[in-house]
């Protein structure tokens, strides 16, 4: 038996925990108020994974859920606290070897406002519709009589 790796992060009303073990089966996700347990058989030799952990702080087990991928389990422990930040996942601040941090869903909202964060994803979404350089018109020569099909002029670049 051998612990799965693990990626975790938190969020105001939510903890989110992904257990990366590919072709999983017989999944087993236990929610108490104070302890999360995972286990599961892993690939064409069975291997058996376990993880067991006491939280940092309460949950509340009939809001929380697990959903299994072909690569991966994800498990969202719904907070009994909700808005208060954990600093880890773990009760005891020991480093366990098999769990990280998941930094590329990390957010520090604990100062956020929710319109920040709003504001923040209508930012995200707008830079992400950008093209890159090639979509960006040549302004080099651009003189006052040229109009886009608006009829705006071009400001003075000089």
């Amino acid at each position: 038996m051998h612990p799965a790796a693990a990626k975790w992060y938190d969020r105001r009303d939510f903890v989110f925990i992904e257990f990366l073990v590919e072709d999983s089966k017989d999944v087993n996700v236990s929610f108490e108020k104070s302890k999360f347990g995972f286990s599961c058989l892993s690939g064409t030799e069975n291997t058996k994974y376990s993880n067991e952990i006491d939280l940092f702080e309460s949950i509340d087990q009939d809001g929380s859920k697990h959903k299994r991928t072909d690569r991966s389990i994800l498990c969202r422990l719904r907070k009994a606290e909700s808005g208060k930040s954990w600093p880890r996942l773990t009760k005891d601040k020991a480093k366990l070897n098999w769990l990280s941090v998941d930094f590329n869903n990390w957010k520090d909202w604990e100062d956020d406002s929710d319109e920040d964060l709003s504001n923040y994803d209508r930012f995200s979404e707008m830079m992400g519709n950008m093209g890159g350089e090639d979509d960006l018109p040549d302004l080099d020569g651009a003189d006052d009589e040229s109009a886009d099909s608006d009829d705006e002029k071009m400001p003075d670049l000089e």
